[in-house]
């Protein structure tokens, strides 16, 4: 009797410390950084006091400020895309802009002009065949559906290959952003 007890407390405790392995295996994944280049760069920043976003005091918005929102671009909350910059900006309230950053072009591009999110996917395969995250669509050009994505593997497509693509790509951390920003419906400005 006294062994099938031992047994069954050892079963227990073998199971109780393999559901504490497995809790804090999935709290590493979910903190974890999309890609390990970002967290390796923001560990080795300079030693000053930083914000929550890891970037050194004084550094806050300058990515912002040396690309300013285009002026004909609207107002209010959107998503503005700027053919010629290659970028996109992420607008909120009052015209504030939360999130600026580079994209690498489809090959099929939108006309200027104003759209809105029509779909979202989390993950599927790009229209070149390479798995892609924080799909966000909003148009479509010649039967080329377009949106923003970024590469599962942080690979950027050559805009240039001759494939009718309608991929914009962005890195994962900024596709991320983007895919928390839009909602469907959110409006979308295309400016050139």
């Amino acid at each position: 009797m006294a062994r099938s007890n031992s047994g069954t407390i050892v079963a227990g405790m073998t199971a109780a410390a393999l559901a504490v392995v497995g809790f804090l295996a999935y709290q590493a994944s979910a903190t974890a950084p999309d890609d390990l280049s970002t967290a390796r760069r923001d560990s080795s920043a300079s030693s000053g006091s930083a914000d929550r976003s890891g970037k050194p005091a004084g550094q806050q918005g300058k990515k912002q400020q040396a690309h300013p929102v285009p002026a004909a671009s609207g107002s209010g909350v959107r998503i503005v895309y700027a053919l010629g910059e290659r970028r996109v900006w992420l607008v909120g309230e009052d015209d504030k802009v939360i999130r600026t950053y580079a994209v690498v072009p489809s090959s099929v591009s939108p006309a200027p002009g104003q759209y809105a999110v029509t779909s979202r996917s989390a993950r599927i395969a790009g229209s070149d065949g390479v798995p892609v995250e924080h799909v966000v669509r909003f148009t479509a050009v010649d039967g080329v559906v377009v949106g923003f994505s970024a590469a599962v593997d942080g690979s950027m497509p050559d805009p240039g290959a001759g494939q009718k693509t309608g991929g914009i790509r962005a890195k994962r951390t900024d596709g991320k952003a983007l895919w928390t920003f839009a909602a469907i419906g959110t409006k979308i400005i295309v400016v050139a």
